[in-house]
């Protein structure tokens, strides 16, 4: 008995592309999935410098932790999720961040990974973050203080 493999077929014009899917904030659950107010992904050109806005980003979030800044200014560029983590790590760390360093990485179009490494007090601490590129603007789903 022959087994025979047959190979799919190239479809000519077709690129094969990775592509955002928006994330959907816990916090909401399903009640935002109407495809009229579902987050638009947004193509690089059409969203700010990654490398400065997450850095501002970073200091944004440092300056709620440290009570210089209330967590509702990071609102718009947050999901609701975030917001939570950010408060609540802001009650456990009460001692002053400095940013050693900041390491982005872009694994598809429209999102952003970045790693940053915080000097708290005599301790090194990494920080981690996701951005969406959605409705023009960068939002972070995800934050993790290690």
């Amino acid at each position: 008995m022959t087994i025979t493999q047959s190979l799919p077929q190239e479809v000519p014009n077709q690129t094969k592309k990775l592509y955002l899917v928006p994330t959907t904030d816990k916090e909401f659950g399903n009640e935002l999935s109407h495809p009229k107010f579902s987050p638009i992904p947004s193509s690089l050109a059409e969203l700010p410098d990654l490398f400065q806005w997450s850095e501002n980003f970073v200091i944004a979030v440092i300056e709620v932790w440290s009570g210089r800044r209330s967590a509702l200014q990071l609102s718009r560029n947050c999901h609701r999720s975030v917001i939570n983590k950010i408060i609540e790590e802001g009650k456990h760390l009460n001692q002053k961040c400095q940013i050693r360093k900041l390491y982005t990485n872009q694994p598809i179009e429209g999102v952003i990974e970045v790693v940053v490494t915080l000097r708290v007090q005599d301790r090194v601490r990494s920080l981690t973050l996701r951005f969406e590129g959605v409705d023009k603007r960068w939002i972070c789903t995800d934050l993790n203080l290690l």
